[in-house]
């Protein structure tokens, strides 16, 4: 038994249960053996508890390299529809090297905190290409702002959205009809045409396709961003961004 215990050993040991760890390295341990294992294991550990913390941070990293190759695959396979406009607002540079698609909910505080930033990238870098998914997850104010965004894109057009989809996500109040309202006549729209057209089966369609591709890319949370190929989960400084467009540059 003495041979075993070296680090390596103990600390697959502290990863998987005894009994079934003894069982797959082909050792059948007695009581008394299965005893002075654990006290071995334990005594170890205490003297050099950052072994647990190495093990922890190995784990967290093969993790995330798993996470970050399924992301590369999952992005692959829903590449078209991520950059598709025909339901989507698209900014910035149509033809630019970079497309940077954004899953917003305009009641997520993450997504008002990186409004700014992704409006800076887009502007100081000229060559980014920005679409916008409309993914409201956070209540029934979230949706009712989407459908709104979503009825002025489609009855209204591109400039129209643009203006409403800046005021949306820096609104300070609860959004409501009559904040809609507003928005809409401001804007210089019938008010009354988009709150119909909101609650238009069209419009539902956009949401669920969202939630579609959101689903398949497993995306729980806002933002989410796809730049190119590469999935950017959360929020992301604008320096952050910008090395992240400069290292797909190359």
């Amino acid at each position: 038994m003495r041979a075993f215990f070296r680090p390596v050993f103990l600390i697959v040991a502290l990863l998987f249960p005894l009994g079934a760890f003894a069982q797959s390295a082909g050792m059948d341990m007695t009581d008394e053996e299965r005893a002075q294992f654990r006290a071995e294991v334990r005594a170890y550990l205490l003297a050099n508890p950052e072994v647990i913390l190495e093990a922890v941070q190995i784990m967290e990293e093969r993790q995330q390299a798993a996470q970050a190759q399924n992301d590369v695959a999952m992005v692959q396979a829903n590449l078209a529809e991520l950059h598709d406009t025909t339901r989507s607002w698209e900014t910035g540079n149509p033809d630019g090297d970079i497309t940077l698609v954004e899953f917003v909910d305009y009641r997520c505080g993450y997504c008002r905190r990186a409004h700014e930033d992704v409006k800076q990238l887009v502007e100081s870098d000229g060559n980014i290409r920005l679409i916008i998914k409309e993914f409201p997850i956070l209540g029934d104010a979230s949706v009712a702002s989407s459908r709104f965004a979503i009825a002025v894109l489609q009855l209204a057009g591109s400039d129209a959205y643009g203006a409403v989809h800046e005021a949306l996500i820096s609104l300070r109040g609860n959004p409501d009809e009559t904040t809609f309202r507003q928005l809409a006549t401001e804007v210089g729209l019938n008010a009354h045409e988009i709150m119909t057209h909101a609650n238009s089966a069209s419009v539902t369609e956009v949401i669920n396709a969202t939630r579609a591709l959101a689903q398949r890319l497993q995306i729980t949370g806002t933002p989410t961003f796809v730049m190119n190929g590469e999935m950017l989960r959360g929020y992301l400084p604008l320096d952050q961004m910008r090395a992240v467009a400069a290292s797909l540059r190359g």
